[in-house]
């Protein structure tokens, strides 16, 4: 599949696949929609892109107008992928790179806020569960009005029980399905 920046400042730049098959890259279909619902609240906005793959999204919310990414992976080509995208489209200075555990991570003392978190996990490991749970435990890390999106297959969907964050929509695009949590 062949993965481009959308829209904004790099649109129609092309970006580098993970090599092998680590990855699912997320389609442009389901970008396209998930920045239409999003709209001009990523404008000035920061994104911790959790398992981020290729950092396609964390960089299409650069090329939007968003003025920060965390980009975090454990896997050390996503990590070689992720770096390659982004000095690609310029983005270098507004994005950090790192190779690690997102789930050390997400447990460790907040050092930064983000208005939106965007969880896409390898799939059928229960990733996303765990990354929102962790998540949902160390508020710390999420503004006021943050958004916590997960994009998984539709058959991993489950309903979770969780203290501070509430889902409050989903959207499916064949074999992707978005998850939105808020705040409760």
């Amino acid at each position: 599949m062949s993965l481009r920046v959308i829209s904004g400042t790099a649109k129609g730049r092309k970006l580098k696949d993970v090599p092998g098959d680590s990855t699912r890259p997320i389609t442009d279909r389901v970008k396209e929609s998930l920045f239409n619902i999003l709209g001009g609240d990523v404008v000035g906005s920061t994104w911790w892109d959790i398992f981020s793959g290729t950092g396609a999204v964390g960089i299409e919310a650069l090329s939007r107008g968003a003025v920060f990414v965390l980009f975090v992976d454990l896997d050390r080509k996503a990590v070689e992928t992720i770096q390659a995208n982004v000095e690609h489209v310029g983005f270098s200075s507004v994005s950090e790179i790192r190779r690690g555990d997102a789930f050390i991570l997400l447990s460790s003392t907040p050092n930064r806020i983000f208005d939106y978190a965007y969880i896409a996990p390898p799939q059928y490991q229960g990733l996303w569960s765990k990354a929102i749970l962790a998540l949902d435990g160390n508020m710390g890390w999420l503004s006021d009005d943050a958004w916590v999106i997960v994009q998984i297959h539709p058959k991993e969907y489950e309903n979770l029980s969780l203290n501070n964050l509430k889902e409050y929509d989903q959207r499916k695009y064949g074999s992707t399905l978005l998850v939105f949590y808020e705040r409760k």
